[in-house]
């Protein structure tokens, strides 16, 4: 039992691993299913949009010209998500709704193929991962976000597959400069608050060439300047805005909620009183930054909040693990630090931008933080010895 279990080199444990998965699958599906899809106001926005993009038989150049909203980024942003609809709209009529969750569900089933894939490329044991996958069905907003007609599964699924291909490329030791450049147009072309998975993938590109992850210490340093760093050059540029483009609109709408206190959008409960000073917008974008995790809300079920406590539990526990029993293995801090990194650039950008009352926005970068766990359970075994 004891080879079977923590050598985990038979059919049987591959077996276990891919019935999990089945059955994992299965019960989100049959959770959405029976739920079935949800419209936001974002979704009639893409709805319309979908209309439009027939109308000019699916030509963009076209399409691009039909919206010019003072506030909004251009329609090319969201040129996946409205051409993914438009294409349910054209060939499913009435059931475009249905289809599109589908796509969803799709898409999901694929992003959990690519997060198994990740773990299998590092050498994570099947009972692992077959552990770990459970996990993933107990996230309230896996289970929830596919039910909606919106980009967000569509760019959570990029995101997962663009965390493939640089784990891929850790391991394989060559950057996949190629499928990378792909993923980032795609990802640019589906969302505009795409920029800081951009950032982080262009960033770790960078700094891979620099030999600092052979020293686990070295990470941490950089990674808590970072973190420290961040409500100083989010301040700054909030300085730098009103003192020079104070009365354009699209960049006054950043900065004015953090006039008036705003730390979660639709939540005045999270709010402050508004800054007097450079200082007190460095709390507020402090604030922000760490709300942005946050797996509280005064609304949410007792079941939602304690399902999301679990999650952040896991997720840091993973990573004190890693601080404490990882370290020796450079590919290992090589993933670490990319995770990290980007949900970091992700939840500093939001924190810019807006985060939003439901925490949609933390949705892309869960199962990318959900991966340090069974390598953070890989590390203790190895710290054991059983290999």
């Amino acid at each position: 039992m004891k080879n079977f279990i923590f050598y985990d080199e038979g059919k049987k444990s591959k077996k276990i691993l891919y019935i999990t998965f089945l059955i994992s699958f299965s019960l989100i599906a049959y959770y959405i299913l029976n739920t079935g899809y949800s419209m936001s106001p974002d979704s009639t926005r893409f709805a319309k949009w979908a209309d439009e993009l027939i109308k000019v038989n699916f030509n963009f150049f076209d399409f691009y010209l039909i919206d010019k909203d003072i506030i909004r980024p251009s329609l090319f942003f969201f040129s996946v998500p409205v051409f993914l609809i438009a294409v349910c709209k054209f060939f499913f009529i009435n059931d475009w709704q249905f289809a599109f969750l589908i796509l969803n569900l799709s898409l999901l089933f694929f992003s959990l193929i690519i997060f198994v894939k990740s773990l299998l490329l590092i050498g994570v044991r099947f009972f692992l991962i077959a552990f770990t996958l459970p996990i993933i069905v107990l996230s309230v907003d896996i289970l929830l976000w596919p039910q909606f007609i919106l980009s967000d599964t569509i760019y959570a699924s990029l995101v997962i597959f663009a965390t493939y291909l640089i784990i891929k490329g850790i391991v394989h030791n060559k950057i996949r400069i190629f499928e990378l450049s792909i993923i980032i147009f795609l990802l640019l072309a589906t969302r505009p608050a795409s920029i800081p998975v951009v950032f982080a993938i262009i960033f770790f590109i960078i700094i891979s060439k620099i030999q600092i992850f052979s020293k686990q210490k070295n990470i941490m340093f950089l990674i808590l300047g970072i973190i420290t760093f961040t409500p100083l050059v989010l301040g700054l540029t909030y300085l730098f805005i009103e003192l020079n483009f104070h009365d354009i609109p699209k960049l006054e709408f950043l900065t004015s909620m953090v006039k008036v206190g705003m730390i979660i959008h639709d939540r005045p409960e999270t709010w402050v009183d508004p800054p007097d000073n450079f200082f007190e917008v460095l709390y507020i974008y402090f604030l922000r930054l760490v709300n942005f995790f946050n797996p509280y809300a005064s609304t949410f079920s007792m079941l939602h909040i304690l399902l999301n406590m679990f999650q952040t539990f896991i997720i840091l526990l993973s990573i004190l693990i890693w601080v404490y029993l990882g370290g020796y293995i450079k590919s290992q801090n090589k993933i670490f630090f990319f995770i990290i990194i980007l949900s970091i650039s992700v939840g500093a950008f939001h924190s810019f931008i807006l985060i939003d009352f439901d925490w949609r926005y933390r949705f892309p970068i869960l199962l990318p933080l959900i991966i340090l766990f069974p390598i953070s359970l890989e590390n203790i075994l190895n710290k054991i010895k059983f290999k």
